[in-house]
Formats: C-alpha cells, sequence, structure tokens
C-alpha cells in the first residue's frame, strides 16, 4: 500500500505563490497533499494547481498589517489550523544606490523583510492558538514557518543592494524566531541561488543568455521552481522535525570564485 502524501490534512499558506518559485512551492504542497491558500495584491493568471486539486487565492497587501491580520483569521474560520507559512513574496527592480531616493529603497526593505515579520507575528498566533477537546489545552499546536531567502543576502549585490540587506536581514529574523518560538514553532530559511521563472529573461536575457548564466553553476543549469518547492515541503514535513534556525542553501554549489578564471598560474603540476 502507498504511503499518504506527507502533508495530507495539514494547511499551507504561501505568500506571493502566484507565479514563479511561489508558484512552484504551492505546487508542490498541493502535490504532497496539503491544503494550500495563496495571498498576494494581484490574482495569478490561471489558478495554481496540480491533479485537479487548486489553491484558494485571496488578495493581500502584505505591507498592511491589518489586511494580514484580517487574512489569517479567515484561514484559521474557514481551515480550522494553520500548519505551515512559507514567506515567499518579494522582489525588486534593479535600482543602483544612487539612482533613488531612501524612501524608494524602504519600500524594498519593507516588502522583503518587515512584510514577512508581520505574516510571521501573525501565523504564530493562529499555530499556537489551536485547542484540544473542550477547550483543555494545545492538540497538535505548532508549526513551520520558511523564509525564502537568497545569496543576495551574503554577497555584494550591486544595483539591488536594499534587497540584499533585507535577505540579511530575514535569515537573522529566522534564527531568532526559531529561538524565540521553540518547541512549537519551527522556523527556517532557503537560501536560493539563480531559478529559472518567467521572468528568467528580464534579469539574463533570451535562452543563449539564460544558458549562459546557467553555466557559471557548479551544476551547470538554474533551479525550476518546483525543486525549491520539494525543499521546501521537506521543511514543512515530519521528517524536518529537529530542523529549526536552520539556513539552507539551495543554490547548485554556488558561484565559481571569478579569481580562478583571471588567474595565469600554470596548474599542470
Amino acid at each position: 500500500m502507498d504511503n499518504p502524501p506527507e502533508l495530507d490534512g495539514r494547511v499551507a499558506v504561501v505568500t506571493g505563490g502566484t507565479r514563479g518559485v511561489g508558484a512552484g512551492i504551492v505546487r508542490a504542497f498541493l502535490r504532497a497533499g496539503a491544503e494550500v491558500v495563496v495571498c498576494a495584491r494581484r490574482p495569478p493568471d490561471a489558478p495554481v494547481e496540480v491533479a485537479g486539486r487548486k489553491a484558494e487565492f485571496v488578495p493581500v497587501d502584505l505591507r498592511d498589517g491589518d489586511a494580514v491580520r484580517a487574512f489569517f483569521a479567515r484561514v484559521a474560520t474557514d481551515y480550522g489550523r494553520l500548519d505551515a507559512l512559507v514567506n515567499n513574496a518579494g522582489g525588486t527592480p534593479y535600482r543602483p544606490l544612487s539612482a533613488a531616493d531612501a524612501n524608494r529603497h524602504a519600500r524594498v526593505l519593507e516588502l522583503n523583510l518587515t512584510a514577512p515579520l508581520i505574516a510571521s507575528l501573525t501565523a504564530y498566533e493562529v499555530m499556537t492558538a489551536r485547542q484540544g477537546p473542550e477547550g483543555a489545552g494545545p492538540e497538535g499546536a505548532g508549526g513551520s514557518i520558511t523564509m525564502i531567502g537568497s545569496v543576495s543576502g551574503s554577497r555584494p549585490s550591486p544595483g539591488t543592494a536594499a534587497y540584499g540587506a533585507a535577505k540579511a536581514g530575514l535569515e537573522h529574523l529566522a534564527r531568532s524566531m526559531a529561538v524565540e518560538w521553540a518547541p512549537a514553532v519551527r522556523v527556517n530559511t532557503l537560501v536560493l541561488g539563480m531559478v529559472r521563472t518567467e521572468l528568467s529573461h528580464l534579469h539574463y536575457g533570451d535562452e543563449e543568455g539564460v544558458a549562459a548564466v546557467g553555466r557559471t553553476v557548479p551544476l551547470g543549469r538554474l533551479a525550476e521552481p518546483e525543486e525549491i518547492g520539494e525543499v521546501a515541503v521537506f521543511l514543512a514535513s515530519d521528517r524536518a522535525a529537529y530542523i529549526s534556525g536552520a539556513s539552507l542553501l539551495v543554490h547548485g554549489g554556488g558561484e565559481r570564485p571569478a579569481f580562478l578564471d583571471a588567474a595565469n598560474a600554470d596548474r599542470t603540476d
């Protein structure tokens, strides 16, 4: 007999899960048996679904604290529980620091750091509020929160400096949450490298450009969104029950150091 999907009966929220990496995460959670609720400012062009199972979409501006609290209250009412939150929403345009004022850069920080903080605080309340029979105490209360970080948070990010700073802060925030909220809620970060999405051409150019960029990665290609989703499912599952406060690199081996190709030393010996 086949084992049931590992997240069967569980409820997950994926922020910004309408396209790209977020949609890949949503599909992985659906495939694992979870009920998935997606929130973002704009609806997807088509419902995110796998094998006839669809994610519910709710429009939310994640920078609006009142709207976020109302959203999670709706999830609690409609589903009776919340087991996993994936803070995926974020992003930034290419913008050198001197090309914009501080307020414009602050908006990047707000979306990529403050918004996940607001969502996590509210999700924590829902995850830990579930009661047992007759309100006698917690029954299975708790859950998993996963931040979607970036290698930009640990290396120079010219053109996306505010984004890199936010991702660095997000990773530190996750570690602090993991300590404060243990043992009820586990908090981890997926530190992503380059992922092939429908917007890759904006960053890397045509197919030849995408392939050329992929060759700079030790594994020889960009990640696919579903591959990120599978790791997110793992962190939300019982298989990761002893993993909290961790930063898991999902970057195909990282970046080949530039000095290796610039040096002219004789390596034949």
